[in-house]
């Protein structure tokens, strides 16, 4: 694959700062923006005109001993094709609809323009060394300080059921870290639930060959030097416009200083998870908002 046609894949758990990383990388021009083509949720995923292979479970694993439908389906999402029959019979609700006029103008014109595919997908964390090895992915894996993880995923009321990594025999075959998750299948206590699959999947990425691991916490503290760093192992042109844009994203959006004072982040639309405007320094003062101080003592303690 020429590297003009090289794709990026970005990914960490949910809630660790994919698709503000992903935005950031396209405000460049130079990539076209997938999101969560393995979500097995729809909207964003289900769509097969970006992925034309059904996904059947949340943090989805491929390797190559079951990668016969998954490898020919994203080499056609990564060089841009848009499968539009496939997508209109499969989903035509006026959203949909939509959806498909976007993507699918989307992928047509980045294909003309010589772009390159950006798959923004926090459910292809815990197969990073796939991407990498078999598509040629530049893959950025964000890992965000586990307290703010724990409390970001305490804060939306998220919980995480084993059964669909455990029920995966070729991920555990592959990742054995995750055999600890059993004794919490089942539970009720959140905190502990999240604070293992923080730990499991740090130290699956710790081990994954051909992947950037990135700190959350660096690049939010000092954004600049950060992005570009990521533009330059991705292989993009870092211009005037792309800085331009990140300084404009990354800092606090005209009247929203009583929120963004309160949170650091600016919220509308449907979706409380997708990236927004923020003030991306100031969002690390409330990171652990949401917990104890008892409960971060005892994140710290589970995850160290």
């Amino acid at each position: 694959m020429s590297e003009e046609r090289v794709p990026v894949l970005v990914t960490g758990l949910p809630r660790s700062g994919t698709s503000w990383t992903g935005r950031m990388l396209a405000a460049g021009g130079d990539l076209v923006y997938v999101n969560e083509p393995l979500n097995p949720e729809h909207p964003p995923g289900r769509c097969p005109g970006v992925l034309k292979v059904p996904v059947t479970h949340r943090f989805q694993y491929i390797c190559d001993d079951n990668a016969t439908s998954w490898l020919p389906a994203f080499r056609d999402t990564v060089a841009l094709r848009y499968r539009w029959l496939a997508e209109l019979r499969a989903n035509h609700s006026p959203y949909d609809l939509a959806r498909l006029l976007r993507y699918g103008t989307a992928f047509a014109l980045g294909r003309l323009a010589g772009r390159r595919a950006l798959l923004d997908d926090p459910f292809a964390v815990l197969s990073a060394g796939w991407f990498a090895a078999r598509l040629g992915c530049r893959v950025i894996a964000l890992v965000r300080d586990p307290v703010s993880f724990v409390a970001s995923w305490r804060r939306l009321g998220w919980t995480v059921y084993f059964h669909e990594l455990l029920e995966q025999p070729l991920l555990v075959r592959d990742h054995p870290e995750l055999l600890e998750l059993r004794a919490l299948v089942g539970s009720q206590d959140h905190v502990a639930k999240a604070a293992a699959l923080w730990r499991a999947t740090r130290a699956i990425l710790a081990r994954t060959p051909g992947i950037l691991l990135t700190s959350y916490e660096s690049l939010a503290a000092d954004p600049l030097p950060g992005f570009q760093r990521l533009y330059a192992y991705a292989g993009l042109p870092w211009t005037p416009a792309a800085e331009r844009r990140i300084t404009l994203a990354c800092t606090d959006p005209p009247g929203s200083a009583l929120v963004a004072a309160r949170t650091g982040f600016t919220w509308s639309g449907l979706s409380r998870t997708a990236y927004r405007r923020m003030d991306s320094r100031r969002a690390l003062d409330h990171a652990t908002h949401g917990l104890t101080p008892a409960e971060v003592t005892r994140v710290r303690a589970l995850t160290a």
